[in-house]
């Protein structure tokens, strides 16, 4: 299973996800503002391996800070990690966790302080899989047997500490003796599913067919699909879902042709705080991700750009959610706070 993050003595080590799949190269991040470089950058990219990111970030900001001014270190740690990207709820998520752990700490020898919260962060890296690997338990059995799976962008290992969230659950299924084949859109505009997908499910072997994000209406309606399955970025206590732009389409396309539309993504990607996905903060990226291909300029000079990185899929079009703790179906603002509180 391909390493998308480590914790190492020399720094955090992360697979560098603009490089693939031409090259495999590991970039080493030595303090928490690298971090921050790299997860703004698309270095890593996936909401729950972002969560893990800003938890080492956080343990690196400890690391590198002098005893005296540890606090205004954490805070300044806390607080550049979390303007790199507004969408993903985990990234939030894991900086406040870490920032509990240090309140709890505060006060007592810098040394335990540092080993504690390093402690905290490769614990969190150590649940996510867990987390992944339990989601594909309860979502193999939505999967059909001999059809097409459709998913859009990467929610694979490479999105996540281990294993992923989606493709999670398709690991889950072929190592359940289904039958599956993965049709992987392309996720324009910065090709994750070109890019990623379709390399990670092809080094795990499993048969993948690439096609353009527009080819996804013409595949839904020909009965080869079975289901689609997407990850999710931030989910609203309604069940409203914002995962990569281009989500909210195929779900439409799949509840006019009949076809299941299936989100996994772990209990930290729910955002229970928000009535609906109308309150999610959408990220808007570079022109440059749209007007050129690797450097190359497939746009006339000077035009208009919109890039939203995420859009907001309703809850009606969503089938079930899959997380570690169960599967959710409507109506999600009663299932989702049920597997939240137990």
């Amino acid at each position: 299973m391909v390493e998308t993050i480590q914790w190492t003595t020399q720094g955090v080590v992360m697979l560098d996800q603009t490089r693939l799949p031409r090259e495999t190269v590991f970039v080493t991040c030595r303090d928490y503002r690298e971090v921050a470089q790299a997860i703004r950058g698309m270095v890593i990219r996936g909401a729950p391996a972002i969560g893990v990111a800003a938890a080492m970030g956080m343990a690196l900001g400890a690391a590198g800070a002098d005893p005296a001014s540890l606090d205004a270190e954490m805070d300044h740690a806390a607080e550049t990690l979390a303007a790199t990207r507004p969408t993903a709820v985990n990234l939030f998520w894991a900086i406040e966790r870490m920032k509990e752990l240090y309140g709890r700490l505060r006060g007592r020898p810098v040394e335990e302080i540092r080993a504690a919260l390093e402690a905290e962060a490769r614990e969190m890296y150590r649940q996510d899989i867990a987390i992944n690997q339990a989601m594909g338990r309860h979502g193999a059995g939505l999967v059909p047997d001999g059809k097409t799976v459709l998913t859009h962008c990467n929610a694979g290992a490479l999105a996540t500490a281990g294993f992923g969230t989606a493709l999670g659950v398709i690991r889950a299924a072929v190592a359940a003796g289904k039958k599956i084949d993965v049709f992987a859109g392309e996720t324009r505009p910065f090709l994750q599913g070109a890019r990623l997908t379709a390399w990670e499910l092809m080094q795990d072997g499993i048969p993948t067919t690439l096609i353009t994000d527009n080819m996804a209406g013409h595949f839904l309606k020909s009965g080869r699909i079975g289901c689609v399955i997407v990850g999710a970025d931030r989910i609203a206590g309604n069940g409203d879902v914002a995962n990569k732009i281009g989500t909210y389409s195929v779900a439409v396309l799949a509840r006019e042709n009949g076809v299941p539309f299936y989100v996994a993504a772990p209990i930290s990607t729910l955002d229970l705080s928000l009535a609906s996905g109308d309150a999610i903060p959408i990220e808007q990226r570079p022109a440059a991700e749209v007007t050129h291909l690797f450097g190359v300029a497939v746009a006339p000079e000077g035009v208009a750009v919109e890039n939203p990185a995420f859009d907001v899929t309703p809850a009606r079009y969503v089938s079930a959610i899959v997380t570690e703790r169960g599967v959710a179906r409507a109506p999600y603002s009663e299932s989702l706070r049920k597997l939240v509180v137990g």
